[in-house]
């Protein structure tokens, strides 16, 4: 029974942060190093990822930024101990975190897939109103605008009208006179 236990292998996730005092080729070569300290420890890497420089949420070991890797692998518990070891042993890794991984059953996956399609649903929804609302304003706008310019237009004709009856008043005024010269 126990020999069972021991030969089960789990799925685990190992992230881990290399400081940014290292090139990218440099950094590489000690995510090499590090897949191999797994891989001597019976692990099999099933997936590896460089998520890249970023900034850390706070100074480790006075360094502000690192370049973080993710790799998930299949080992038995027995192993992890040393795998955990030789990372804390490893000066070329700031922080590092094992955790153990559940394989997402079929089931899962899919009840998984609907919440994702609701929510991308939900999102199109709000997208879409939000488009609506703003083509309502700005179709506001542009009444708003076409109002404006109807009453600039209307009080031009307005004052055109009233200056054509003030200067036919003057020119009355003028014609009357009799001293026109």
């Amino acid at each position: 029974m126990e020999q069972t236990k021991t030969l089960q292998l789990q799925h685990y996730e190992l992230l881990y942060i290399i400081p940014n005092k290292f090139s990218e080729k440099e950094s590489d070569s000690i995510n090499e190093k590090v897949k191999k300290i797994i891989t001597d420890n019976g692990g099999i890497i099933t997936h590896s990822e460089k998520w890249g420089n970023k900034k850390l949420a706070y100074q480790i070991k006075k360094f502000n930024y690192g370049y973080y890797n993710l790799i998930e692998f299949d080992n038995n518990a027995e192993n992890l101990k040393n795998i955990n070891k030789a990372l804390r042993m490893f000066n070329e890794v700031l922080r590092h975190q094992i955790i153990k991984k559940e394989h997402k059953k079929p089931g899962q996956i899919a009840k998984a897939k609907k919440i994702s399609q609701k929510i991308v649903a939900k999102n199109e929804q709000k997208q879409q109103k939000e488009r609506e609302k703003e083509r309502e304003k700005e179709r506001e706008k542009e009444r708003e605008e076409e109002r404006e310019e109807a009453k600039l237009k209307t009080k031009k004709s307005e004052k055109g009208k009233i200056e054509l009856k003030d200067l036919d008043k003057k020119l009355d005024e003028i014609l009357e006179t009799k001293d026109l010269l």
